[in-house]
């Protein structure tokens, strides 16, 4: 089985009353994690429910707060006990009805999962304010990854793993990279099944959260859509070219690209400015969240290997770890690119210091700052850079600030 950091985080907060509210995308195990919840407070002698609005025979007791209590107190009575909500995207108005039963003050703990629609994103979290804590999970990380890959051998020292194991880590890397982090993916063994499996993860997608859920008619010209920014992380989002490429209009398109970020498809990042006039200030970049998605999207799923291609997926990689790592903190992500074409890949702004962040899919023999790092350097003077590769680790300095070359997977273990 694929152990989910979340997992502990989710058993911590049992103990509080507000609900856990599990968001993130299709398929990605938050059904399985609830389950694992579940057996584990069972095993300790508790109370539980597990009821799912995917399953016709449950739809019933969601018609009134009033038939789910009753079903509750059915199975549980009316003390303590844990009552588990699969998929509550499906329900009409899930916030208010969610929030009428955590205001009657149950003695029950709500924890509720739901796939990434607007109705969730959105209503859940307005009618919910102060009722619930959001836990994200995302596709399976790099480091559960590779956790799951040696069976958990080196969960407690992955950090030696990597630094003596280094050609088995950058073998991981890039199946990583090739076929991103679906479970279901991950956890089969041949190309033609793990294709089969983001083939029916991405179609489910389109036909459920996107047709239905969002109303969007035309899943054709949202799909040409996801297709192009596949084929251009990285690069600045054209609205225009997108608009006359595509025949969408521009409003059509930023709708599109409203609805892929929250349904955990795809992350928009905006520009770091100070100087309105020299920098771009108007046009995002965009990333995806699970890079076999993007590989299938584009034919490329476990088919990797132009080195232009790998290194604009190798920093979309980096991008996600970066996340991960600051999803909890004030910390927000930005990239800098100014007119005379000066560009750094990502600038993390900790709301304390700024640093400049640039990536390198290669092997790196000796430290060489790259120009458009020096002019970020000479113009915000940061006390820190990275400059983020396979497998060099060593510090310089340049003006006041340290630059730090380091091996990508140090990044697991950086905090902010």
């Amino acid at each position: 089985m694929i152990q989910r950091e979340l997992f502990e985080e989710l058993q911590r907060h049992l103990s509080k009353k507000e609900i856990s509210l599990i968001v993130g995308p299709r398929q990605v195990g938050k059904t399985t994690l609830m389950h694992l919840l579940k057996d584990s407070l069972e095993k300790v002698g508790e109370k539980t429910l597990f009821l799912s609005l995917d399953f016709e025979s449950d739809q019933p007791f969601f018609q009134s707060q009033r038939a789910l209590i009753s079903k509750i107190q059915l199975e549980i009575g009316k003390s303590k006990g844990y009552v588990f909500i699969d998929e509550i995207q499906r329900k009409e108005n899930a916030g208010l009805f969610l929030k009428g039963i955590y205001d009657m003050g149950l003695p029950h703990k709500f924890i509720v999962s739901g796939s990434g629609s607007i109705e969730l994103k959105e209503k859940i979290h307005e009618s919910l304010v102060g009722r619930k804590r959001i836990f994200a999970l995302n596709p399976i990380s790099f480091k559960e990854f590779v956790n799951f890959k040696t069976d958990n051998k080196y969960k407690e020292k992955l950090l030696d793993f990597f630094t003596l194991e280094k050609e088995k880590t950058e073998e991981m890397l890039r199946e990583y990279l090739n076929f991103g982090g679906y479970p279901r993916v991950v956890l089969e063994d041949e190309l033609r099944e793990k294709a089969a499996v983001i083939d029916e993860i991405y179609r489910s997608y389109l036909e459920r959260d996107i047709s239905y859920l969002l109303k969007v008619e035309k899943t054709e010209a949202f799909s040409s859509l996801i297709r192009v920014l596949a084929g251009q992380i990285g690069g600045l989002v054209n609205y225009s070219e997108l608009s006359s490429t595509l025949g969408i209009s521009i409003p059509t398109i930023k709708k599109y690209l409203g609805y892929a970020e929250k349904t955990f498809i795809l992350r928009k990042i905006s520009p770091f400015f100070r100087n309105v006039r020299k920098e771009i200030t108007k046009s995002p970049i965009i990333y995806f969240y699970d890079l076999g998605l993007r590989n299938y999207i584009l034919g490329l799923f476990g088919n990797l290997i132009n080195p232009s291609e790998i290194g604009h997926v190798f920093q979309n990689f980096i991008l996600n770890l970066i996340k991960e790592k600051i999803e909890l903190s004030a910390g927000q992500i930005h990239f800098w690119r100014t007119k005379d074409r000066a560009e750094v890949d990502f600038v993390i702004n900790t709301g304390r210091y700024l640093i400049p962040v640039e990536t390198k899919f290669k092997q790196i023999q000796k430290p060489s700052i790259p120009r458009s790092l020096r002019n970020f350097i000479s113009k915000y003077q940061p006390k820190e850079a990275w400059v983020v590769n396979l497998g060099l680790k060593e510090k310089v300095n340049f003006n006041q600030t340290e630059i730090h070359f380091l091996p990508f997977y140090e990044i697991v273990f950086r905090q902010f």
